[in-house]
């Protein structure tokens, strides 16, 4: 088997996934970037365990097996995500999403004003 097909393919969905992830906005589809860059990972695995006599035998395709359980948990807990954001903000852009809270005042002071005042 020439190995050559199937690393340019993985190269290919890893470059694919890559772009999504850097360009689009969605969330969900980040996400399905996501997964086709585990994809890449899971064809190189799998081909350079076909290919490449390891000391252990089928180990690349126990990875693979192990990318799967990975890409199954990070869908799990990624859709959660992405549903509590919507549930929060009524969108699903990652652009709008803010990472730190506003700081909050109280009678037009600062909360760090406020824990020297108290004594913290």
């Amino acid at each position: 088997m020439r190995p050559v097909i199937p690393y340019v393919t993985a190269a290919l969905l890893f470059g694919l996934g890559g772009y999504g992830v850097l360009r689009r906005r969605n969330a969900v589809l980040v996400l399905m970037s996501v997964e086709l860059m585990l994809n890449a990972v899971n064809l190189i695995l799998v081909t350079a365990d076909t290919t490449v006599r390891a000391v252990l035998p089928h180990s690349g395709q126990v990875f693979a097996l192990f990318v799967i359980v990975l890409a199954a948990a990070e869908i799990g807990v990624g859709l959660a995500i992405v549903l509590q954001l919507y549930r929060l903000r009524s969108t699903v852009a990652v652009d709008d999403v803010a990472l730190t809270e506003p700081a909050q005042t109280v009678d037009g002071r600062e909360p760090a004003v406020l824990d020297v005042e108290a004594g913290r």
